[in-house]
């Protein structure tokens, strides 16, 4: 007998034999038996490489501080399932997912559903019944077969596109460009949150009659000299806007496509008190999420050499030169020496743990490949809360200490730092 969450959830595990399984056949059937209401003011869906919770996470903001009700769905979680769904800014309890998980488990009639789709289905049918405003989606892997994609999206957007997941996608920025750009649909609008558009995006808009609106072209920001920042629109421009917490050019291209999107929603929305609320807002939790204790311990979600570039960045504009250790794990799929390539030069000590016991990279293997890029004083601590004791022990007061490369290692770091 299914009781708990946790009861439900190893369940999942067991239905497919494929942890993923790309494709809306099997979702599409349970869909149509779950008869989904659409919200009033629309869908947005997210797609991209990297940026998407945080987009997922600013546009959430934006319409609560209008007075909107909103649903948000992103993945994976760091510590607790219910991360993965927010109402109205709020993680679901395990009541709202058990009841969810009923009606899917009912509605798909023995399709085995693999773990991802099962909880799609569950946020979309608990949605629905919620009679939410706006909902927010964040696409799982790529993007024409992911779950989420079998929702038609009112508002398309894709942050940035650089190789990840080849296995699944293809090996060029064009064809997984192409896949990512499976969330669009003819005559609704589509945005892109970098420069320039790969061809793969812009082909398939172009095959499917879809105007992409572009970063530096169809809304772009700027730096002004007082500190403050502007952004222009297709029909508006704010002018003097406070800074946001984290205000690299990473970030502002997130927030700058959240407000073209939302713009497009409803023009009033970019109101400026709603538009500062939003700004304000704290970024979702280990986005470069810094914890000052007797050390500064930074965890960083980052786990593609894209994302490892934009991390090194921010690290370099902290502006110091204390020393750097780095607690690191890293999925088996992911690109190693791309990865921590980025890290070598200013680690000076490194600590090399498995971020997940079934899909993570052997510890030995990941401390190998970075003591032959030339990563000084490597240690193997197996397990992540072993690593986090034992590089605290190795480090003094005032050292910064970098946990990254899963959302498996950022998850429990900040569990053992005493944050959930």
């Amino acid at each position: 007998m299914k009781k708990s969450l946790s009861d439900w959830l190893a369940w999942q595990a067991t239905l497919n034999p494929h942890e993923i399984e790309l494709g809306l056949d099997r979702v599409r059937r349970v869909v149509d038996r779950l008869s989904l209401n659409r919200p009033a003011k629309g869908i947005f869906t997210v797609g991209g490489t990297n940026g998407k919770g945080s987009t997922v996470g600013f546009i959430e903001q934006l319409c609560r501080a209008n007075g909107l009700s909103t649903a948000a769905y992103t993945s994976p979680h760091l510590v607790r399932y219910n991360e993965r769904m927010r109402m109205n800014g709020r993680d679901v309890d395990d009541d709202w997912l058990i009841e969810q998980f009923r009606a899917v488990d009912e509605a798909r009639a023995g399709i085995p559903l693999t773990y991802f789709e099962f909880g799609t289905l569950a946020a979309l049918r608990g949605f629905s019944r919620a009679g939410m405003d706006a909902w927010v989606l964040e696409i799982g892997l790529g993007g024409r077969l992911d779950a989420v994609n079998v929702i038609d999206p009112d508002f398309s957007l894709i942050t940035t596109i650089a190789l990840e997941h080849q296995a699944w996608l293809g090996d060029t920025i064009d064809a997984i460009g192409a896949e990512k750009a499976g969330i669009l649909r003819s005559g609704r609008p589509a945005f892109y949150g970098d420069e320039p558009v790969p061809d793969g995006v812009a082909r398939t808009a172009r095959e499917i009659g879809v105007q992409v609106s572009s970063c530096g072209i169809d809304f772009a920001y700027d730096r002004d000299r007082d500190g403050t920042w502007s952004w222009r629109g297709a029909t508006q421009v704010l002018a003097g806007l406070p800074q946001p917490a984290m205000a690299d050019s990473a970030q502002m291209r997130n927030i700058s496509l959240g407000l073209a999107a939302v713009e497009e929603c409803d023009p009033g929305l970019l109101n400026r008190p709603a538009v500062e609320q939003a700004l304000a807002a704290p970024s979702p939790p280990g986005r470069f999420q810094v914890i000052e204790r007797d050390r500064q311990w930074i965890v960083d979600v980052a786990h593609n050499p894209q994302a490892a570039g934009i991390l090194c960045q921010r690290l370099s504009a902290l502006g110091d030169d204390r020393p750097l250790t780095v607690i690191i794990g890293l999925l088996a799929d992911k690109q190693v020496d791309a990865f921590v390539s980025r890290f070598i030069e200013p680690a000076d000590r490194w600590f090399v743990c498995c971020a997940d016991e079934a899909r993570g990279r052997d510890a030995q293997e990941l401390a190998a490949a970075l003591r032959a890029l030339g990563g000084r004083n490597v240690a193997v601590v197996e397990i992540p809360v072993r690593a986090f004791a034992a590089a605290r022990a190795a480090t003094g007061p005032g050292e910064r200490l970098l946990v990254t490369g899963s959302f498996y290692i950022a998850g429990p770091a900040l569990s053992w730092l005493g944050l959930y």
